[in-house]
């Protein structure tokens, strides 16, 4: 049975459309053809794939075969694949034919089988024997993120709270109702793809934008009546940065409710989108992979720009210090989640890390900041090394590691800093044993990680800040390049 009208549109891309009915029996197929390659209950599949209806269809079947999905961001090497692939213990790859090199390399290494997009797995999944799904389950997603050593961790939910139940939360917290047309214009890899869930499981329609494009963007909102989307900082500056008068001459009538998250979102760009889309409920949200945290509506924003909210029902944050003591208002400090109902999760493969991030029944990622007296939250700075690049996580310690594979480098540090349109870039700066152009690093390292993950700043120095213990003291650095701004983050 499915969650919707059989007849409704449940996914549109382009002008390309499936009905309930119609993503019913893709499903069922997919089911089949797990099936089919040995797949039992509990292996997990990865999923390699751009924005489009495959992505849906191969974590509904998935979930049908109670297999768990290992989303993966496209843009990563053979060795970044491989790395999660092995990690995560899947057993099969499924990837777009313009990623076969790469998926192919991957199977090499880790002995997981591989269906390409594109290039068989559509001929596979209408071979396969289908088996029909009483009831659609949402996907069960192993996502990763960043890890301590630089290597990414997936997050492992220790306590079993049914995906359906999450799904039916978010659409109770943001009113997604089953009339709601959700369009899905950031990178489906990403824990966003919830909200396109949490559509389709209300019986509303989901449309795929590829890629982001501002242009594109408008379009399909006034094409096919859109009234709700996720979206990040960087897609506001990009609206922002269109010709006066272009975004007014759409008709975005239909458009009532924006959630965006994944990075700090500077004031007056939150300024601006709110006069722009006045008629529209905007909402920021503040939270992890790990899990979620505050909420701020645009009319409380105002009221305190800059603030990322008060909590999420059944969620707790506060704000300690070094020794654990909660901190009054005003007073920055790390700040900890206290998800409902005593959730916990783990990091996979990675004890250390999960004690460190976890404190009694509540958890940090490292993120420094305050409440102020009305309780509402401000993210100041990361007591972590990670990035904000566009709103994806980059582990600076993963950039080192390459760099100091390269013959001619003695030592590096790599950090963030502030970029007006990305939030934060990339700097390297590097010790050499012998001349070396920069261009030539920053190829070296395109050649072993993803484009993102590519300092856009390399800079050779003839040494680096150290400590009398002859660590680099890159905080110090880090400090440097954000003084005067007020915060540490964008």
């Amino acid at each position: 049975m499915t969650p919707g009208d059989p007849g409704k549109t449940a996914l549109a891309i382009g002008d390309v459309a499936l009905t309930f009915a119609d993503l019913d029996q893709r499903l069922a197929r997919v089911h089949g053809l797990l099936r089919a390659q040995g797949l039992a209950e509990g292996d997990r599949v990865a999923a390699m794939l751009p924005n489009g209806l495959e992505f849906f269809e191969i974590g509904l079947g998935a979930a049908a075969a109670r297999c768990p999905v290992v989303p993966v961001n496209w843009h990563l090497k053979r060795d970044e694949l491989t790395w999660v692939v092995g990690d995560s213990g899947s057993r099969l790859l499924v990837a777009h034919a313009d990623f076969a090199d790469t998926a192919r390399a991957c199977a090499d290494a880790t002995g997981c089988r591989v269906l390409l997009v594109g290039a068989g797995y559509e001929e596979a999944r209408d071979a396969a024997p289908p088996v029909p799904v009483a009831t659609w389950s949402p996907p069960d997603y192993f996502y990763f993120t960043s890890g301590t050593t630089g290597r990414p961790r997936a997050v492992e939910r220790e306590t079993a709270t049914p995906m359906s139940g999450m799904l039916e939360g978010l659409a109770a917290m943001w009113g997604i109702r089953g009339d709601d047309t959700y369009l899905a214009c950031s990178p489906l890899y990403h824990a966003a793809n919830g909200y396109a869930y949490t559509t389709m499981f209300q019986g509303g329609t989901v449309v795929v934008l590829p890629r982001w494009d501002a242009r594109e963007w408008l379009r399909a909102v006034e094409r096919h009546r859109v009234t709700a989307c996720f979206m990040v900082p960087a897609y506001f500056i990009r609206l922002l940065e269109l010709p006066p008068g272009e975004v007014e001459s759409h008709d975005l009538s239909s458009l009532r409710l924006i959630l965006h998250a994944a990075a700090p979102c500077p004031v007056p760009v939150k300024e601006r989108v709110l006069d722009l889309l006045s008629h529209v409920e905007i909402w920021e949200f503040y939270g992890a992979t790990e899990g979620g945290a505050t909420r701020i509506s645009k009319d409380d924003w105002r009221a305190h720009p800059g603030s990322v909210g008060t909590p999420w029902p059944g969620v707790s944050v506060s704000v300690r210090d070094d020794e654990g003591n909660e901190l009054p208002p005003g007073v920055s400090g790390r700040v900890f989640i206290q998800p409902p109902g005593g959730q916990k999760f783990r990091y996979h493969n990675d004890a250390d890390k999960t004690d460190r991030a976890w404190s009694g029944d509540a958890f940090t990622v490292g993120d420094v900041g305050y409440l102020d007296a009305d309780g509402f939250l401000y993210i100041t700075d990361r007591a972590s090394d990670m990035v904000l690049r566009g709103g994806v996580n980059v582990y600076p310690a993963e950039v080192e590691a390459v760099l100091q594979q390269h013959p001619d480098v003695v030592d590096c540090a790599v950090f963030g800093v502030p970029d007006e349109r990305l939030g934060e870039e990339l700097q390297a700066l590097v010790e050499v044993r012998r001349p070396v152009a920069p261009d030539a690093l920053q190829a070296y390292c395109r050649e072993r990680l993803a484009d993102f993950k590519v300092p856009r700043y390399v800079d050779i120095v003839d040494a680096l800040p150290r400590d009398p213990m002859g660590k680099v003291l890159k905080r110090h650095l880090r400090d440097q390049r954000w003084a005067g701004r007020g915060s540490a983050v964008v």
